[in-house]
């Protein structure tokens, strides 16, 4: 698709938006990430995807560029109802610019001359009914950073809570506190991509450490379930520092929150640099497990670590969510405790009646009753 033909498709695909406020002059303040775009009248932000018109902030709405059934291992959530499907919608653009995105031809939309994809025009109610027609409990927002479109995903997660799912945001993690607190009533998980631990790195993809380590805090007090993931590049990120850094940050935070260190395969504009070894994902494991976070897994290679990619209990050992690779296998809770010691787990679990409903790692769950265990 040409991109002046894609500009003109999503200027139409638009409405209204709430996150932001006016700023005199016919100019509006955008609060739905971390840039906090000041936009003149016929500008966008940052993003390109939310813009002025007549001194109204405007934002996608009504479409999906890519809506797909996941594994919610895949998003990737460890601990929220293993083996369940999840539909995930995305729509276009992001906040950054990262130069390993493997879904950069949807997220640098109206950034990158060769990205860009088709639309599909959809109701909210269209992409809830697709979620019961598969069988997926979760409905996602993902694929671009869903911050810069929260008000669609709002209106789609409205929907889904009306028919009993779970709803999840597969983010950048630069939010504010105006989008966590209007996304607080309708979101269940959250996922955030803490990419580096050295501010000139961040500036380099598009944000900065700070306001990405406010969003993780902030996520995490709103009491949302949080998982984060962190890609491990070699060259870029994978010194001992920074995955240090991360570590301690994150068990600082909570030693319950779940690290995924999982491997950079080639892609977009670093084509030129190598695959992570294992060896370094065993050696980012490590370093989780020695900063006090009880739950590390590395990720991304396959069935090459060893059991680590399994849930096992912090208090007496056992396992409790077998998987091989990314694909669970194995489920040994009850009511979100360890069935050998009662241990209570972190995270969202299956009541007896969801896990009757499917199979490890098949298709698809349909009962509602899973139960958040935080402590």
């Amino acid at each position: 698709m040409v991109r002046e033909s894609l500009q003109g498709v999503l200027e139409g695909l638009a409405a209204p938006m709430s996150l932001y406020r006016a700023e005199g002059e016919g100019r509006v303040r955008c609060v739905a990430c971390g840039h906090r775009c000041l936009i003149p009248e016929g500008r966008a932000g940052i993003c390109r995807v939310r813009f002025n018109r007549g001194g109204v902030l405007y934002g996608p709405w009504g479409y999906v560029a890519g809506l797909q059934n996941d594994p919610i291992e895949k998003k990737p959530f460890y601990h929220a109802l293993p083996g369940a499907r999840a539909l995930s919608f995305g729509m276009l653009g992001c906040s950054f610019h990262c130069s390993f995105c493997n879904n950069w031809v949807s997220s640098q939309a109206l950034k990158d001359p060769r990205a860009g994809t088709e639309v599909f025009p959809v109701s909210a109610v269209e992409v809830v009914q697709r979620a019961r027609e598969i069988g997926a409990p979760i409905v996602a927002s993902t694929y671009n950073e869903p911050l810069i479109t929260t008000e669609w995903a709002i209106e789609v997660f409205r929907a889904a809570k009306a028919a009993g799912l779970r709803t999840a945001y597969v983010s950048n993690g630069m939010n504010t506190d105006e989008a966590v607190a209007a996304l607080r009533p309708h979101l269940d998980l959250y996922k955030i991509d803490l990419k580096c631990f050295e501010d000139r790195h961040y500036r380099r993809l598009g944000g900065t450490l700070q306001k990405v380590l406010d969003g993780t805090q902030r996520v995490y007090r709103a009491g949302l379930w949080l998982e984060v993931v962190t890609l491990v590049i070699p060259g870029f990120n994978d010194g001992d520092d920074e995955l240090r850094g991360v570590a301690g940050f994150l068990a600082e935070l909570s030693p319950d929150i779940p690290w995924h260190v999982i491997a950079f395969y080639p892609d977009y504009k670093m084509t030129d640099t190598p695959r992570t070894p294992v060896s370094t994902l065993l050696r980012a494991y490590e370093i989780g497990r020695a900063a006090g976070l009880r739950f590390v897994y590395p990720g991304n290679v396959g069935w090459q670590v060893g059991g680590r990619e399994s849930t096992w209990c912090p208090h007496c050992g056992a396992l409790l969510v077998e998987r091989h690779g990314a694909i669970t296998t194995g489920y040994h809770l009850q009511d979100g405790r360890c069935l050998q010691c009662q241990a209570a787990i972190p995270g969202v679990w299956h009541s007896a009646e969801s896990l009757a409903a499917t199979a490890p790692g098949g298709g698809g769950l349909r009962g509602r009753g899973a139960r958040p265990v935080y402590v």
